[in-house]
Order: C-alpha cells, then sequence, then structure tokens
C-alpha cells in the first residue's frame, strides 16, 4: 500500500484490532456463561424487516432477516465497499499503479490463498461434506495482522509494513472473488437486471464528473437490495459501488485538492473498524466449549482451518518471497532481512474476520460452523503470537536499529493523505 495509507493505519490500526478481539473474548464469555440462550435469541432469533413498494404497490419487495444476517450481509458490505475503496484507491494513485510494486505481493498473496486451500483439502478429502469451507483458511486479516505489526513500532522496516497491506489487499480481492463464483446459490436474474442498470447509473455519474457522495449512496443501496434478492453475495454489491467512486474531483473540486473516494474513506473508516468488525467478531466468534470434546479439536475442518491458516500461509507466502527474490524478479525490501518476511509470512495466517466470514457462507450446520470458529480462532491466535515471537526475535538479533530508508513515495502527496 502507499505510504500515507501506512501512516492512516498506523494511528488507528491498533485500537481497532483491540476492539475487535475485545468482541470476540466478550463473545466466547457470554457463549460459557448464563448469557448464552439470551445471546443466541438476540442474534438468531429476533428478525428485522423491511420493505419496498412503489406507489400503486405493483412492485414490491420485502427482505426479512435475522440479526446476525443483517451483521453478515448489511454491514459487512460496509466493510466491502471500504476495501473497495482502498482497492480502486491503490489502482489508481498507489502501489498498485506501479508495476514492479505488484510482482512480489501478488505472487506472495495467490501462494498464499492456494497452499492453505490444498492443506484443507488434503485433510478432507475424503469427505466431500466438508469441502465446502476450503476457502476458510485462505483469507489474512488486515487489522489483526496490522495490530499485532505495530505492536513492534518503528523497529520494523515502512516497506515491511507496505508489503503486509498489498498482500492483505491482494488477498481481499482474492476473497471477494471466492464469495462471488464459489458462494452465491440460486441466482435470480431479474434482480440482476436492475443490479446492471444501477451500475450503468453509477458509471454515469462518475463519467460526468459528479463528486457529491449522496447519489452514489443511493444508487449503492439500490444495488445491495438487487445483489441481495439475486443471490449473490451482497457484500460484491460493496465493491462494486467503491469502483465508481471518483478519486479526484473535476473542475474547482480539482482544484481544492477535494476526492470524493477519501473523503469516504476518512468518513467510514472509523464506522467499520471500531463499530461494524468489533460487532461482527462478537455476532460470530460465540462458542460454547459447555459440550466442547476432543472431537472438535481433532475434526478434519478444524484442523484444516488451523493447519491451512498457520502452515499454509507462511508456506505459500514465504517460498514465493524466497523464489521471487532469489530469482532477481524483484530485490528484498529495503531494511528488511529474511527472519522478518518469515514472520511476516506467519502473520498472513491471522485470517479472523474474512475466514468467520467465509465460514458462516460455507456450513449451516451448528456443530460444522462450530468447528469452523474454533478452528479460525485457534490458527489464527496460533499465526499471531509465533509471527510477533519471530519479528520481535528478528529485530533483537539485527542489534543496534538500524538506518531504515524512506518508504518510496508515489503518486500520491502528503496533501493527498486521508
Amino acid at each position: 500500500m502507499i505510504l500515507s495509507l501506512t501512516r492512516d493505519i498506523q494511528r488507528t490500526e491498533s485500537r481497532a484490532g483491540l476492539l475487535m478481539m475485545t468482541g470476540a473474548i466478550l463473545a466466547l464469555l457470554v457463549a460459557n456463561s448464563p448469557l448464552y440462550p439470551f445471546y443466541q435469541y438476540v442474534f438468531e432469533h429476533i428478525d428485522f424487516r423491511i420493505g419496498f413498494s412503489d406507489a400503486q404497490e405493483s412492485f414490491r419487495t420485502e427482505i426479512n432477516k435475522s440479526l446476525l444476517h443483517w451483521i453478515n450481509d448489511g454491514l459487512m458490505a460496509l466493510f466491502f465497499f471500504l476495501v473497495g475503496l482502498e482497492i480502486k484507491r491503490e489502482a489508481l494513485a498507489g502501489y498498485f499503479s506501479k508495476k514492479e510494486g505488484l510482482i512480489l505481493p501478488v505472487i506472495a498473496a495467490i501462494a498464499g490463498i492456494c497452499v492453505p486451500a490444498l492443506v484443507f483439502w488434503f485433510l478432507n478429502r475424503d469427505t466431500p461434506e466438508n469441502m465446502s469451507g476450503w476457502a476458510v483458511p485462505t483469507a489474512t486479516d488486515i487489522v489483526f495482522a496490522l495490530a499485532v505489526l505495530s505492536l513492534l513500532g518503528k523497529r520494523i522496516s515502512p516497506h515491511l509494513k507496505i508489503l503486509l497491506l498489498t498482500i492483505a489487499v491482494v488477498d481481499d480481492i482474492g476473497a471477494i472473488l471466492i464469495i462471488a463464483f464459489f458462494y452465491s446459490h440460486d441466482i435470480h436474474i431479474g434482480p440482476l437486471y436492475i443490479a446492471a442498470a444501477t451500475l450503468f447509473f453509477l458509471a454515469v455519474l462518475n463519467r460526468r464528473g459528479v463528486t457529491s457522495v449522496g447519489p452514489y449512496v443511493l444508487l449503492g443501496f439500490l444495488l445491495w437490495v438487487c445483489v441481495l434478492e439475486s443471490g449473490i453475495h451482497a457484500t460484491i454489491a460493496g465493491v462494486l459501488a467503491a469502483l465508481f467512486i471518483p478519486l479526484h474531483g473535476k473542475g474547482q473540486d480539482s482544484n481544492n485538492g477535494y476526492s470524493p473516494l477519501k473523503h469516504l474513506e476518512h468518513d467510514l473508516y472509523p464506522a467499520v473498524f471500531f463499530a461494524i468488525i468489533p460487532l461482527f467478531a462478537f455476532a460470530n466468534s460465540g462458542i460454547s466449549l459447555a459440550n466442547m470434546t476432543l472431537d472438535h479439536l481433532f475434526h478434519p475442518v478444524t484442523g484444516g482451518i488451523v493447519l491451512g491458516l498457520f502452515f499454509g500461509k507462511q508456506i505459500g507466502i514465504f517460498l514465493a518471497l524466497w523464489l521471487v527474490i532469489k530469482t532477481g524478479c524483484c530485490p528484498k525490501p529495503p531494511g528488511s532481512n529474511w527472519l522478518q518476511l518469515y514472520g511476516l509470512s506467519i502473520l498472513c495466517g491471522t485470517g479472523f474476520t474474512m475466514s468467520l466470514f467465509i465460514g458462516a457462507l460455507s456450513y449451516t450446520d451448528p456443530a460444522m460452523q462450530t468447528a469452523v470458529r474454533v478452528g479460525v480462532l485457534l490458527g489464527s491466535l496460533l499465526s499471531a503470537v509465533v509471527g510477533y515471537l519471530v519479528l520481535l526475535w528478528s529485530v533483537r538479533r539485527k542489534g543496534p536499529r538500524p538506518r531504515i530508508e524512506k518508504a518510496p513515495e508515489t503518486h500520491e502527496t502528503e496533501q493527498e493523505a486521508r
């Protein structure tokens, strides 16, 4: 990612990661207390309904979902919208705009998706009903990983943080494509026609240089409803809508340096990472240990996720980094060593948010969902702790803090930072 984004996230990543983990820990405490039935009732059995119709009620649609589904399908669409904004900004004016900046993280991220999936497949290949969770260990939680990395402060080269951020964004793109192609079922064509028309109007707004965010928000909400009704997972609408938000204003707005995209990023970031993500963690991490047995811990799904996140991620990413650097395709990030790159590879196994999200799409059986949650929590925690210890050891071995070169500037200037 670009330097300005790194600086901006550094100011909030520790608190956001702490809130997310607090939400998960609270969910575990509640799930193993007398409050668990109330917890289940609130999130799974209280339904919220919204409906739309024209004046003559010739057209009417209604959405009726539990609070848990509203969080996973609705609020998480804002998370994916923010991810989409970051992806577009990186593609136009950031690290992704330079080909040489893409090779290393893209290859590493692809390997970090494929190897964990292969680990999961190997452990579950004889049980077809388990295989729908193959994508769970392929994800990286950018907030969790950055929160751990930030504990090392300035002892870690900013280039390593840029590499981690870029791998995580490419990983997010992979997760979005996986959800779109493998976790969207029973497609209804009618709503997709309306969604296509909505995308057309979003493109018109973008081409005409409309910088007011209001029309984009209204059309984005309509797009979300249509995608939800079509059977494609609704969070995809967040990414699609984000791609039409202008990066730069036109005319006077351009002269003033106004960026609708960065304006939305600035406004959404606190709500997403300090409210939505902790709420998502709280709603999806409630695991009752009352009837937990060794069978749950050694379930093939649990094992596939834990080993995929911890071993699959580090093997795939570090092997890709080593091959690309050793073959001369890309240089080693300045101010880093092989041990730090290995620690970074381990840290990418913190799949928490996205892994839980994909897990919720993978299984409907409560026992399988429990196996997913146990696997994600154990795999993410193991990756975070071991990754931090390896990175801590690497900076202590280096002795006095080395002179770290300033991270390369990109097309963005300081005035363009969020």
